[in-house]
């Protein structure tokens, strides 16, 4: 097996000399690792960070940087929203499931508001005020979204809606303004980071990890830590793998979130979406990421969305309206749908959205209207649309971060956050709900491991 590929746990008694010591190791210098290491930190551990890129950020550096807040934070008050930990609770047991973990979201919601205090100890901002045009990071500085659909069916029947998307924002992208902070409050703490380093094996004494080894410039170095070791870097696996090598549990491993790229501008949404039989399959106001995963996973990542002249605008992705007719006949066949399939489905959808209704699918009041020939249809396929996928599975842990093993019981001195395990998304999802995850399980496991002993 090649050396890009060896995850296999190395002895300490093959460990021949020790490079670095440190009471905590923490692997990946990201939202969970920067989490991590300044908790684990201000506990008065010696923290070394390891990071295989040149400097501190990871994925959520290159995110919108929303993080999934709620429980009447003070930016949902100043915006004039209620909210309620149970009303968080019930939205994100349906959003986030099948087969949610009912213990790390209520954790997760029981913990939001110390969580926001949390981040703005660090010196993160967030402008309370609100923005109801769209789902994404909005293009100024407002700091507050629904990004989770929280407001459209099935959810707003579920539990009252708020919105509950909080943005470090300014002018530009919001994701690498959180990074900054949480990385400077990390090495502020005390942590020290060794960047350029990716870490292949953990070190193993009697079952215990005490240790990693890495490359770094081409060498290989050995990392020891008294006390534990924090996955928590990479969004692509290795850190799984590096723990499965030796014993761990994972969970949801065939779980993904996908995004579809029809949002902003939200006037798309009085269209309709259709398969690949010209029949619609969701309601089309609720969150995207929900859309997507209908329709790379139901629909095998064939759909259309059907707009007028009214509704119709080039959305953020700059993709076009690829066919545009005078009826729908006319459009299902330079689609090349079954015959009669589109104009039936437009024929009920408007009969209904002329007295404001979608029976069908429950779409809001707001955005439902008939569909004014001409129509035209934006091609959603897999092949023209850039669908963004990324794993939800992982390590199986405790809400404290310790990775568990296939018996259920915790590895000692092995701890993980962030997109390395499974968090408290199992298949569903919500923006924000990554870095929020990853950021108040960091602080856990760093916690964790600092307090963890031989």
């Amino acid at each position: 097996m090649s050396e890009h590929t060896d995850v296999t746990p190395c002895d300490a008694a093959d460990v021949t000399h020790w490079d670095e010591t440190a009471d905590v190791i923490v692997v990946g210098f990201g939202a969970a690792g920067s989490a991590a290491a300044f908790s684990a930190a201000a506990t008065g551990a010696q923290v070394l960070v390891t990071e295989r890129a040149g400097g501190p950020g990871g994925a959520a550096a290159l995110a919108e940087g929303i993080v999934y807040l709620g429980g009447g934070t003070p930016v949902q008050k100043a915006c004039g929203f209620e909210d309620s930990v149970d009303d968080m609770y019930r939205y994100l047991m349906a959003a986030c499931g099948p087969d949610p973990d009912e213990t790390k979201i209520a954790r997760y919601c029981a913990e939001s508001l110390g969580h926001f205090d949390w981040l703005v100890a660090r010196g993160i901002p967030f402008d309370p005020t609100f923005c109801a045009e769209t789902s994404m990071a909005p293009s100024g500085t407002e700091g507050l979204v629904y990004s989770g659909g929280e407001d459209a069916y099935p959810f707003n029947a579920i539990a009252r809606p708020a919105p509950r998307g909080h943005l470090a924002k300014t002018e530009r992208a919001t994701g690498w303004l959180l990074m900054h902070h949480l990385a400077t409050a990390a090495t502020e703490a005390g942590a020290a980071v060794l960047t350029d380093t990716r870490v292949d094996r953990l070190v193993l004494a009697d079952g215990r990890v005490v240790g990693v080894q890495a490359k770094r410039f081409g060498g290989t170095i050995s990392l020891r830590a008294r006390h534990g070791v924090v996955l928590t870097e990479g969004d692509d696996g290795r850190g799984i793998r590096m723990a499965q090598a030796m014993g761990a549990a994972v969970r949801n491993m065939y779980a993904g979130e996908v995004s579809l790229p029809i949002t902003p501008p939200r006037t798309l949404i009085h269209g309709i979406l259709v398969n690949g039989h010209g029949q619609r399959f969701i309601n089309e106001d609720t969150y995207m990421g929900r859309v997507g995963q209908a329709a790379l996973y139901e629909q095998d990542g064939e759909v259309y969305l059907i707009v007028d002249e009214a509704s119709y605008e080039v959305n953020w992705m700059g993709l076009a309206a690829s066919w545009v007719c005078e009826t729908a006949e006319q459009l299902e066949s330079e689609m090349r749908l079954p015959a009669g399939s589109l104009q039936a489905t437009l024929d009920v959808y408007n009969r209904h959205a002329a007295r404001g209704e979608d029976p069908l699918f429950h779409k809001g009041p707001a955005w439902v209207r008939p569909l004014v020939p001409p129509i035209g249809a934006v091609d959603l396929r897999i092949g023209p649309a850039p669908y963004a996928p990324f794993t939800l599975g992982g390590l199986e842990t405790t809400v404290d971060g310790a990775v568990l093993d296939l018996d259920g019981d915790p590895i000692p001195g092995l701890f993980a956050a962030g997109r390395t395990t499974a968090g408290v998304c199992s298949f569903g999802y919500a923006s924000g709900l990554s870095i929020g995850d990853s950021t108040m399980f960091g602080r856990f496991a760093g916690v964790s491991a600092a307090a963890s002993s031989l």
